[in-house]
């Protein structure tokens, strides 16, 4: 790619949308992230009583809650990968197009 497209596309609206859109979704979900695994980790360490109690004579809390922190960390993926395959990915493609309109509209003004 030359460096003119390149500059096309950086400058392009919809690119600029694009990388503000992903940048506040990813501090979101990372956010959420954060905030499920430092609670859980706040929780191993101060209060262990209550991970070690059973609530069904066999399991303590502290399975389910850890297996919860590892499906939340695939269900933030998903969620990611879903909103990326169809909001960001329309606005990629909207933004090469428009280069691709300005760059064949200088190659035919070059002519």
């Amino acid at each position: 790619m030359e460096d003119a497209q390149v500059r096309e596309i950086l400058r392009n609206p919809k690119f600029q949308e694009l990388v503000k859109k992903q940048r506040k979704l990813s501090w979101i979900l990372t956010a959420v992230m954060l905030f499920i695994y430092i609670g859980f980790i706040l929780l191993v360490a101060y209060d262990k009583e209550f991970l070690h109690s059973s609530f069904s004579g066999v399991i303590t809390w502290g399975i389910p809650l850890g297996v919860g922190v590892i499906v939340a960390s695939f269900v933030l993926c998903w969620i990611y990968a879903s909103i990326s395959n169809n909001a960001f990915d329309r606005l990629n493609k909207e933004a090469i197009e428009e280069v691709k309109v300005i760059a064949s509209q200088r190659n035919a003004g070059a002519k």
